[in-house]
């Protein structure tokens, strides 16, 4: 088969990017590229709603694309504004296509605003660093999207935002003590695979977004000082040149879903190769 072609979201703005490669890390629509390059033959375009930056140059917009994918990004989705708004509606007219739909966290939140449901500032406080004790319901245990994960899980994640209310044809897959944390999502003609933490991320990743964040975190408790978060900046990234490093994987309690890449992976594997190749089989949308 041809290249899969791969419609990107930036969910970030351009100065929220320029921060997170200041301190080390990729702009968030490039990172994610990337990683699905990897996976993969695809060929991925990317747009910045956020920017006001949509330029599809396929004369079927949306429709001509195998799939579209959705990454995080600072910006919570009940603060509004037109950043905002223009994200929102991008994800209905994806899901208007039916194309399938895939989205790491800020992703997550969009799709589910823009189905009918509601998201809010968690009440449990930010959730940063390691997601640990992901648990897959009995449906998830079951679902295309994590075959090869195992039934409980660590995974890279920063956010602050929960599900309150899901959309009609929402099913949750998996959650943790911090709430929701993947979920199947039939809308209009489309179906959304979407997760609360980031399996695209990195450890390089998340500590550049640790350095990004830096007095946010400390403020909010989840570092004593500076000294303890540049040693666990200092931790990830040791893990990122040794993500089976004995001791810092028993440290941060590290199982194999953050020690084998192709674990880590799964979901985003899962979906060009159950989700998105058969969609361009039968739609011939990859050229």
């Amino acid at each position: 088969m041809s290249e899969l072609r791969i419609l990107v979201i930036d969910g970030n703005r351009a100065a929220t990017r320029e921060a997170q490669v200041a301190a080390g890390g990729s702009p968030s629509g490039e990172g994610y590229v990337k990683v699905l390059e990897a996976l993969g033959a695809v060929l991925c375009d990317v747009v910045r709603p956020a920017d006001g930056e949509v330029h599809i140059t396929d004369p079927r917009g949306i429709a001509g694309y195998d799939g579209v994918a959705m990454t995080g990004s600072a910006l919570n989705v009940y603060e509004g504004g037109v950043h905002i708004e223009r994200q929102i509606e991008l994800a209905r007219a994806v899901f208007a296509a039916g194309v399938p739909f895939f989205g790491s966290c800020w992703g997550l939140q969009v799709a589910v605003t823009a189905a009918g449901g509601r998201v809010r500032p968690n009440p449990r406080g930010r959730e940063f660093g390691f997601a640990r004790r992901i648990e897959l319901s009995d449906l998830g245990a079951r679902h295309a999207m994590f075959t090869g994960k195992p039934p409980v899980f660590e995974a890279i994640t920063v956010h602050r935002d929960d599900i309150t209310e899901l959309p009609e044809g929402a099913r949750v897959l998996a959650s943790s003590d911090m709430g929701v944390q993947a979920i199947e999502l039939r809308s209009g003609r489309g179906t959304f695979w979407g997760v609360q933490y980031h399996p695209e991320y990195s450890f390089a990743e998340i500590a550049a977004t640790a350095l990004r964040y830096g007095a946010t975190l400390i403020d909010e408790g989840l570092f004593t000082d500076r000294a303890e978060l540049e040693g666990f900046v200092a931790d990830l990234r040791a893990l990122q040149g040794n993500p089976r490093h004995r001791r810092l994987t028993w440290k941060h309690g590290l199982g194999p879903a953050l020690q084998d890449e192709s674990v880590k992976l799964a979901e985003l594997r899962n979906w060009l190769s159950l989700q998105v190749a058969p969609y361009a089989r039968r739609h011939g949308a990859a050229p």
